[in-house]
């Protein structure tokens, strides 16, 4: 019995199918492997993101009853009462609008000079650079609590070393504490946002530098030409998480409370939602953190899509 004769067209055929049954084999193992590296964050995510929300909007729909002035308290669902009574809130509002003003004025102040000393970091006339950049962002190790403690003995007329100063200057009065919180903010995650700054002009390549010094930039031009458009994503990222981080407000206002009578307990909204819970009154505690979260997350999603037009423009 004769054997099969292969021809030229059927071996090529096989070889060429050989590397699709391969890839073919190598994509399915891959998506057996996305869960096992995925699993893990999902959990993760779930336990201490996901679930975490949902508890807080299951509580806010929570109003508590009695039967009669001193009766037994019980928990029963409420629909949107909470949130009627956060929107009525007139300290609450008050909170936000001044948490807003403090970022309208802070964060530009703070995300400008992380810019500037960023650039001076990665300037060629700089020396020196490991000390200064540790010296930069040596604040951002302090904890906000002991910086606004710091900060707060510095402002005080009685307790501060520069009592000529704060004797005539009240960083502690009602026009000024929102201002010296500021500083207190400023003092201590400017560092941390020159950092970001800083690593992202690491990554220009140095012959788009080259090219320019032989257009006949200087530094400055170079600088402002080349170096600041290149690192606007990072300027963005910075003030996404500052705006995150002014609605969050809470040590420096919380620990300024014990310096100053103009702090009340409803001075942040996030001060709000603490004090509220501590009365306790956990339902509206949790409807103020909601409403607050839902601010925050339209806010910086504003802000990116505002800041991506103009790219894209």
């Amino acid at each position: 019995m004769s054997s099969p004769t292969v021809t030229p067209a059927v071996v090529g055929e096989a070889r060429a199918g050989t590397p699709a049954r391969r890839r073919q084999g190598s994509g399915r193992q891959q998506r057996g492997v996305l869960p096992i590296f995925l699993g893990p964050f999902g959990l993760l995510f779930a336990l201490f993101y996901l679930l975490p929300i949902g508890y807080a909007v299951y509580q806010s729909l929570l109003v508590v009853e009695r039967e009669g002035t001193f009766g037994k308290a019980r928990e029963t669902f409420g629909g949107l009462t909470q949130y009627g009574r956060v929107f009525e809130d007139d300290a609450f509002r008050e909170s936000v609008l001044r948490v807003l003003l403090f970022g309208i004025v802070q964060v530009p102040i703070m995300l400008g000079l992380a810019l500037v000393l960023a650039l001076l970091l990665d300037s060629p006339l700089v020396r020196g650079k490991k000390f200064f950049r540790l010296a930069f962002f040596a604040p951002y190790a302090v904890p906000g609590v002991v910086a606004a403690i710091m900060w707060g003995f510095l402002y005080s007329p009685n307790l501060s070393p520069l009592s000529e100063l704060t004797s005539k200057v009240g960083f502690l009065s009602a026009d000024l504490v929102l201002w010296s919180m500021a500083n207190v903010v400023t003092w201590v995650y400017v560092g941390y946002n020159m950092l970001i700054i800083y690593s992202s002009l690491l990554a220009i390549p140095s012959e788009v530098y080259e090219a320019a010094r032989l257009d006949g930039a200087g530094q400055l031009r170079i600088a402002w030409s080349v170096k600041i458009p290149m690192v606007a994503p990072a300027i963005v990222l910075t003030a996404v998480f500052s705006i995150i981080g002014t609605l969050q407000l809470l040590a420096e206002p919380q620990v300024f409370r014990t310096f100053s009578s103009a702090v009340t307990s409803t001075y942040t909204p996030n001060l709000t939602v603490y004090s509220t819970s501590a009365v306790p009154n956990f339902h509206l505690a949790a409807a103020f953190s909601v409403v607050l979260a839902l601010a925050t997350f339209v806010l910086s999603f504003t802000f990116l899509k505002l800041t991506q037009r103009r790219t894209d423009a």
